[in-house]
């Protein structure tokens, strides 16, 4: 700043500060710097089951689980054949299941005293699409 360039007193600046002399007029009338964000593009709802189905698949045993549901013979695995691959008991394999289950996953069939489950048709794909639909 040379010597004839003056800073206005700090009485004639509505920001409060030399700065605001600087700034130009856009500052001093409260100008935006950019266009307000919209609304958000996923919904409270849509993140809620999203991050359902994350969490889910978040977990290496989970992770197996469904590994060894899609690769069985006939698609499908009883929980009596799940708890040796996985080196755990049956009710953490049980409560696994569950939230594989809740995620919208794994389908469960009760036969008997065993339960079945099997992967719901297109469950794979449409998780991996939740990815490229944000």
């Amino acid at each position: 700043m040379t010597t004839q360039q003056t800073l206005r007193p700090e009485t004639e600046n509505p920001l409060g500060s030399p700065l605001g002399n600087l700034l130009g007029d856009d500052a001093r009338a409260g100008a935006d710097c950019c266009t307000p964000a919209g609304l958000p593009a996923l919904s409270a709802e849509d993140a809620q089951r999203r991050a359902l189905v994350f969490k889910a698949l978040a977990d290496p045993n989970r992770l197996r689980l469904l590994s060894i549901v899609k690769a069985g013979e006939s698609g499908e695995a009883c929980v009596c054949d799940l708890t040796e691959p996985l080196d755990l008991g049956q009710p953490t394999v049980s409560h696994h299941l569950k939230i594989l289950v809740d995620a919208g996953l794994l389908h469960r069939e009760k036969r008997g005293t065993w339960a079945y489950y099997s992967l719901v048709p297109g469950a794979l794909e449409s998780t991996a699409g939740l990815l490229a639909t944000l």
